[in-house]
């Protein structure tokens, strides 16, 4: 697999000539927008206006912005969706095939949803969304990843729905390296590190139903994660002390929420982001290196999980 280098040098030396072509779309693209978006403004505040003095009051005034900020959203993706297309098949496409050929890509469609709940990651998704879906392999290793955005449904007492975001972000799915037949959980240590030692480990212990709080003697993993698992020492088996530093480093490396899932001899891994991770910047040329750089870490880091967490390694028998 290429490393980050030579994909920065694949980025600027191959694929530059696209890189111009939609850096002139982008610009007049931004002008579009931050004109139409001066507009937009301009006549919220007019309605409200009206709103507040004619009518002498607030009623509607919400329920007009939260509708008016939903129609400026849609017409916002409205708006960057060719350039959006363009980008992703003239980039993104040509990146992951960089990195491996035995790698494919679909901007439009995402993990299908028996994926993500086989995870046992999260309970109950009534939604879900996503984009940017990849899979094939890596050093003969099974992955598969996308953004998703899983939802759990609500109603209240007068029958509204309403939805709430359980995950959004990066998910990952691979083949793990040893043999095993429980589930095993490893969750961002929340409790811990709001309520102190005590406390934590009390809340812990009350959570996941049958899965049991499994305690290692990684202190500093421990003060990053919480364990789960339907069997102890099958859970110490898989997370060995070389497993756990390099989650432990992986985790530090994304600065961002991570949660990890060992199932049906496959590896789960949920990295929390609130944005979609390929989509192209507006209001930053494609050309820094810094907007460059976001895009080709953030591939490196999904397809960079075989070596990162050596799955490759098979110093294990699978039976």
């Amino acid at each position: 697999m290429r490393g980050v280098s030579e994909l920065t040098d694949f980025y600027y030396k191959t694929l530059y000539p696209s890189l111009q072509e939609l850096e002139e779309e982008r610009k007049a693209l931004k002008s579009k927008i931050l004109q139409l978006g001066f507009l937009y403004i301009l006549v919220a505040v007019i309605i409200i206006y009206f709103l507040f003095f004619y009518l002498h009051g607030t009623n509607g005034i919400d329920f007009f912005l939260f509708t008016y900020v939903a129609l400026g959203v849609f017409l916002y993706k409205l708006l960057i969706k060719d350039y959006t297309s363009k980008f992703k098949e003239k980039i993104i496409r040509p990146l992951i095939s960089a990195v491996g050929e035995d790698l494919h890509y679909s901007a439009l469609t995402h993990l299908p949803q028996r994926v993500i709940e086989n995870s046992k990651l999260f309970r109950r998704i009534d939604r879900l969304s996503g984009n940017d879906y990849v899979h094939g392999t890596i050093d003969s290793i099974p992955i598969e990843f996308s953004d998703i955005h899983a939802q759990r449904r609500h109603r209240d007492s007068k029958g509204r729905t309403s939805y709430s975001t359980i995950f959004q972000g990066l998910f990952i799915k691979s083949e793990f390296n040893k043999n095993f037949h429980g589930t095993t959980l490893v969750l961002p240590d929340v409790a811990q590190n709001l309520f102190g030692d005590f406390l934590g480990n009390f809340l812990q212990s009350s959570k996941k139903g049958r899965l049991e709080l499994v305690k290692m003697d990684n202190i500093a993993f421990e003060k990053e994660f919480v364990i789960y698992s339907d069997n102890q020492v099958e859970a110490r088996y898989i997370l060995s002390h070389s497993l756990m530093q390099r989650l432990f480093n992986f985790q530090k490396k994304t600065k961002h929420s991570l949660y990890v899932s060992f199932n049906q001899n496959n590896i789960y891994l949920a990295i929390a982001y609130k944005k979609d991770l390929f989509e192209p910047s507006i209001f930053h040329s494609l050309l820094r290196y810094k907007v460059a750089m976001e895009y080709i870490e953030t591939l490196h880091l999904a397809i960079g999980i075989v070596e990162e967490l050596q799955l490759n390694n098979r110093i294990w028998s699978r039976e």
